[in-house]
């Protein structure tokens, strides 16, 4: 009991720490053994960086990174002539593509380096096979293979390549064991790849070049870094990494505070929500521990008896128990330390699988580990405690014979835990109102967890006025542990505390799973799916998608989309590479949103005017997404999205086209803009300015505002999309189904898409589905369990103080079956006892956290209307509070009669008879 959490502990320390890196090795997984890493920015401005080289920021700030221009080009290449004589220069190049696997398409980084230079000893550990070393080799990350199904020696083969790359060998990169890559030698793969897939009308490979340098001597330095930074070069450097200038000698905290740019540390809040957590966490230990203390001293009352006898005072009887709690403390901190250790060495591939990172080296911070394994004696100490006191205040007559005296209940204890009860509750909620609300609410939440557990005794008593009212054994039961309150306090407590926390997890995860079903917004009508290919280059390959896509699920109806094409149909939807385009719906300006339409936004209205305007029809927000807003289609579109206005589909059936935005229609007209990238030309200008390109002035039908649009801004019917001299290729599918779709066929559907390499996806609108909270269930399971485990540990201590009545009524002739039923009701009596008054407690911090959560977006609301952000038309925050009456009724119900009929499962019917001692 106490072990067990100190092996987790030990554990955990020795595998974060074990994860820490030190700087040395941090570096030569980063760089090597080169002095430096130098990167090219996509920038011409000088910059300022952290000495670290993690961040960096543009000489002036980025709000006039614009306008310092340096009349300079952005370099391809590292210029070399500004480096010390005999510098060692190797060249490092990372780009992306998706790679053919067995099961199709993975997104996959593409490296190049020589892997033959000692400059990059330390960045890849090669696990079997060897590294490349001619054109046509890779070796692949071990993730990758696993991820894609091949293996070393099989041939891998880049989307849009026209060559394959035979696999020579499997490594791991030591801080990214999770990263898909194939590793090339220079020039093999990135630069022919790029070709093949410009020659096919497709974007090339942009690779991120970094260069990894040696300049010897006193390696890179700060001067060096900073005089690199006024060519657009960010460094990472060993030098300055080992010893890192003073802030004063950083230009980028003269220009930016220092602050910003630092992660957040632990804060006081933090802090004290971790020593809460410790603090109640030592005390479910000490609750549970406590009686099982309590049994052994009550089963050694004789012997202490004997101790009193022969002259030993109450300090003698508290040492002697108080020794059994150190003794199993320091027993608990030796083994639960060691094999915390244990497992952490045993299970260390697995846990460096699971955190994705190797270790550098096992970490023992003895400091650390004596401090958890001194948690564990002062555990131990703390719970004999009780049982100490208890077993020190008994008469030597009373240990000697066995009988129990009697003790008046505490006064005090009641007191202060009333006055902690209710003054955890102000506490909490006060924060439900403070700036410091969930801090706030946590802290006055455990206060009064802590007073509950102080009212235990006093709370079981009261329990005991049911029993008139109860059949006899549980009538028995209760009275029982009502009478023997030191042994019953405790473990109801206990069980207090675990179910408390469970109560309050539960209470909140299931009030937010309400709130996020009332915010759910549905993508398509309930039952509706889409099929959309995620790529602009795979309009080849729809049609075969639209068939698998009939033939693997039960489609009822299926309207076939298209998009239209601006320039080259593989471009990507918003590229700018020359020769791609797009198509753009162009707004009448006097019907566009002033807030959205002028340089600088809503920042050039006063409050006054942008509340004003988000009134105004023309900036209510109805965006909606979809993968294609104008699309080419038939009728049967809006049979599927569940549009029954008839002027709609008459206007679709007669070949004009259908909008459902009245701001972008005047006098039944809509205008089309096909925009084309050209050298020279911005195909997006700022905002205000309409993007340049060739009108197309079609009539349209408006549907009404009634009608939900789904996303879709425009459909055209095909013929006229071909009299307007649009161009057109395959985009996906809309579909409605003949039931509902199984497991097996969504599976089937992905597998066709797999096989064909498309990056593709069917989605089916199913209506909010809620979260699957493995985290609740744990700790159901967890409170269940704690439940059972200090019912039972009150079971034993009762059956202990109960020997002898038991061993009287078995010599009278009771049945067999009155032990097990009275330990049953027992334990059950516990169990129950605790898991209501758990349910109370926890019901307080769910509460204080979700009106803490409900104030803040209700000021938020209010703020963003105030300012104008936001329109008051908008719905008012929704933060409900819910009760998750399923969870309350497995633990009100089926912990305790599972507790109940487990103890009585595992008591023994009979108990052997004992001989009557003389006199």
């Amino acid at each position: 009991m106490i072990a067990l959490p100190i092996v987790g502990v030990s554990a955990a320390d020795l595998t974060l720490r074990s994860a820490e890196l030190s700087t040395e090795q941090a570096l030569a997984r980063q760089i090597g053994t080169a002095d430096a890493r130098v990167r090219l920015l996509d920038m011409t401005q000088p910059i300022y960086q952290m000495p670290d080289g993690s961040t960096f920021v543009p000489v002036g700030g980025y709000e006039n990174a614009g306008s310092s221009s340096t009349g300079r080009e952005v370099p391809q290449e590292l210029d070399t002539s500004q480096l010390p004589a005999g510098t060692q220069v190797l060249k490092d190049s990372v780009g992306y593509n998706k790679v053919r696997t067995k099961h199709g398409l993975l997104d996959t980084d593409l490296h190049e380096v020589d892997t033959r230079s000692p400059l990059v000893a330390g960045m890849f550990t090669l696990d079997r096979g060897r590294l490349p070393e001619t054109a046509g080799e890779v070796a692949a990350t071990t993730a990758f293979l696993k991820n894609s199904g091949l293996y070393v020696g099989s041939t891998v083969t880049p989307r849009g390549a026209n060559t394959s790359y035979k696999i020579v060998g499997a490594y791991e990169l030591p801080s990214e064991l999770g990263n898909n890559e194939i590793l090339a030698p220079p020039g093999t793969l990135i630069a022919p790849l790029d070709q093949v897939l410009k020659a096919a009308g497709g974007h090339g490979i942009r690779p991120n070049d970094s260069y990894l340098v040696k300049v010897g001597g006193d390696g890179f330095t700060w001067n060096m870094v900073k005089a690199a930074n006024t060519k657009s070069l960010l460094v990472v450097s060993r030098a300055v990494h080992l010893d890192p200038p003073a802030d004063a000698d950083v230009p980028l905290f003269q220009q930016e505070p220092k602050e910003r740019f630092q992660q957040g540390g632990s804060s006081a809040s933090d802090m004290a929500v971790l020593a809460t957590v410790v603090g109640l966490a030592m005390l479910e230990i000490c609750l549970l521990a406590g009686p099982a203390f309590a049994v052994g001293a009550r089963r050694s009352r004789r012997q202490l008896g004997l101790v009193g006898a022969n002259g030993g005072d109450r300090r003698h009887i508290r040492s002697i128990v108080l020794s059994g709690g150190l003794v199993i403390g320091a027993v608990s901190a030796v083994i639960g330390t060691v094999v915390g250790v244990g497992l952490t060495i045993a299970l260390r591939p697995v846990l460096e699988g699971q955190l994705g990172v190797r270790f550098g080296s096992l970490d023992f911070r003895p400091l650390e580990l004596a401090g958890i394994a001194l948690l564990a004696v002062v555990t131990g100490l703390l719970s004999a405690i009780v049982p100490a006191v208890t077993a020190s205040r008994q008469t030597v007559l009373a240990s000697l014979t066995g009988r129990r005296g009697v003790r008046r209940a505490n006064r005090v204890l009641p007191v202060l835990g009333l006055i902690a009860v209710a003054g955890g509750a102000a506490i909490a909620l006060y924060g439900t109102t403070s700036r410091m609300g969930a801090t706030v609410v946590v802290g006055g939440s455990a206060i009064a967890e802590l007073g509950f557990v102080a009212l235990t005794p006093v709370l079981v008593g009261l329990f005991g006025r049911l029993g008139r009212w109860l059949p006899l054994s549980p009538r028995l039961a209760l009275r029982d542990a009502v009478r023997n309150r030191g042994r019953t306090a405790p473990a109801v407590a206990a069980v207090l505390a675990a179910v408390a926390g469970t109560v309050a997890v539960a209470t909140y995860e299931h009030s937010r799973d309400v709130q996020m079903r009332h915010e759910y917004v549905a993508d398509l009508p309930h039952g509706t799916g889409a099929l959309e290919a995620r790529e602009n280059s795979a309009h080849k390959e729809v049609p075969a998608l639209r068939e698998a896509l009939s033939k693997q699920l039960p489609v009822a109806v299926r309207a076939d989309v298209d998009r239209v094409v601006v320039g080259m149909p593989s471009c990507e939807s918003y590229s700018t590479e020359p020769g791609c385009g797009r198509i753009e719906i162009i707004k009448p300006k006097e019907q566009r949103c002033p807030l959205y339409d002028t340089p600088n936004g809503p920042d050039a209205f006063t409050e006054a005017q942008a509340r004003e305007l988000r009134q105004d029809w023309r900036c209510v927000d109805t965006a909606r997404p979809a993968p294609e807003p104008v699309v080419v289609a038939d009728e049967k579109l809006l049979s599927v999205l569940a549009v029954t206005d008839p002027g709609s589909v008459s206007a679709l059936k007669q070949g004009r086209a259908v909008a459902f935005d009245k701001r972008q229609i005047k006098d039944g007209r809509i205008t089309l803009r096909t925009v084309l990238a050209k050298e020279g030309v911005n195909p997006f200008p700022p905002v205000g300015e309409d993007p340049p390109g060739e009108d197309k002035v079609l009539p349209v039908h408006l549907a009404p505002e009634s009608v939900k649009n789904w996303g879709l801004e425009l459909v055209l019917p095909p013929a006229t999309a071909k009299a307007a001299g649009l161009a057109t290729v395959p985009a996906g599918a809309y579909f409605t189904l003949d039931g509902k779709a199984t497991s097996e066929q969504r599976q089937r559907i992905a597998g066709e898409i797999d096989r064909m390499g498309v990056e593709a996806a069917v989605r089916i609108e199913e209506g909010y589905q809620g979260n699957d909270n493995l985290a609740l269930l744990a700790l159901t399971v967890f409170a269940g369990l704690v439940t059972i485990g200090a019912a039972g540990i009150a079971t034993g201590l009762a059956q202990a103080d109960a020997e002898a009545d038991l061993k009287t009524l078995a010599a009278v002739g009771a049945a067999p079956r009155v032990r097990r039923t009275l330990s049953g009701f027992q334990c059950g009596v516990v169990a129950l006892m605790g898991v209501l008054l758990g349910t109370a407690a926890g019901v307080l911090p769910a509460v204080g956290l979700r009106l803490v959560q409900r104030r803040e977006l209700e000021a938020l609301y209010q703020h963003s209307v105030a300012k104008g952000y936001a329109s008051a038309r908008e719905a008012v925050p929704y933060v409900p509070i819910s009760v998750p009456w399923e969870t309350l009724a497995g633990l009100l119900v089926v912990v305790p009669v599972g507790a109940a009929l487990l103890a009585a499962l595992v008591t023994r019917s009979s108990g052997a008879l004992a001989r009557r001692a003389a006199g």
